[in-house]
């Protein structure tokens, strides 16, 4: 199953789940009289939206090399996981406000009804479901805007948790653990939402690959035949692609078809080795002892 046909799939089924469980938990909390499941129900319609945006962030991102994008679209896919990670951090900012606001007033809920804590065990149980399976998918075809919809899930799941034992403790006469339990989740919702941006980030700004990656790079080059060795060797993540510039020294006493032959083969093998690698870029200089040697 290709891309496309993955990333489809995955939001079809997600954002029907989402309308389910919002309309549920909605309901549950109307006639169950639970503000905190209320607010849960709100959370989920966002998942709605959070999906929509990577669904489409991700479709364009796969677009064509057109004559005004050499270069592609896949930034657009990290432009998408940035919008979903503000989304994220609101939503727990403004759980983590609501939690701390009613700390302060002394507003805590009053025996909510028995449907609202089925509603939230059902909610818990789905969204973790949900966060694995899209979690898997994102890291199956590599998408930075699956996997942060992939934890908008899971923070949906953890806001149920913090509504159940809510709920659970209000009816046993303890009602201000919702309230600090609602905080807790916001904190981690917010710590999530903060690392989805800035992953996001750092592709979109050209960093480099890690060293390890650099120095497997370094040893496919130096297996092909001709290669004397690497006088210079760049990488840029591309938002989910990595980008390789090398130059390396080979006899200058061969032809021109010789070393281009060399420069070649040294594209070709670390295209193939590296799968996220989109372009190797191969520039060949003559051998000198005297560089070689300093390096």
């Amino acid at each position: 199953m290709n891309r496309i046909k993955i990333v489809k799939k995955v939001s079809y089924i997600t954002i029907i789940f989402n309308i389910i469980l919002a309309i549920l938990k909605l309901l549950a909390g109307i006639f169950s009289n639970s503000s905190a499941m209320v607010s849960d129900a709100v959370h989920s319609f966002s998942d709605v939206g959070t999906t929509v945006i990577a669904f489409i962030g991700i479709m364009i991102a796969n677009k064509e090399e057109d004559d005004s994008h050499r270069y592609g679209h896949e930034r657009l896919e990290c432009i998408a996981s940035i919008i979903l990670s503000m989304i994220l951090f609101i939503v727990g900012f403004e759980i983590g406000l609501s939690g701390i606001n009613a700390l302060i007033d002394g507003n805590y809920e009053k025996t909510p009804g028995i449907f609202a804590i089925v509603a939230a065990i059902i909610s818990i149980i789905t969204k973790e479901l949900m966060y694995q399976y899209t979690i898997n998918a994102a890291k199956k075809i590599k998408s930075n805007a699956l996997k942060a919809d992939a934890w908008h899930h899971r923070s949906d799941s953890l806001s149920s948790i913090g509504a159940l034992i809510g709920i659970v403790l209000s009816r046993c006469g303890f009602p201000y653990f919702d309230v600090v339990a609602s905080i807790i989740i916001a904190i981690i919702i917010c710590k999530i939402a903060i690392e989805i941006f800035l992953d996001a980030t750092n592709k979109l700004v050209d960093k480099s690959c890690d060293e390890k990656t650099v120095e497997e790079i370094k040893k496919v080059v130096m297996k092909q035949k001709g290669v004397m060795g690497i006088d210079d060797l760049k990488t840029r993540i591309f938002a989910e692609k990595i980008y390789v510039d090398i130059e390396i020294s080979a006899d200058g006493k061969k032809t021109l078809n010789e070393t281009h032959n060399i420069a070649e083969n040294v594209h070709d093998a670390v295209e193939k080795k590296f799968e996220n690698v989109k372009h190797c870029m191969v520039h060949v200089n003559p051998y000198r002892k005297d560089k070689n040697e300093k390096k």
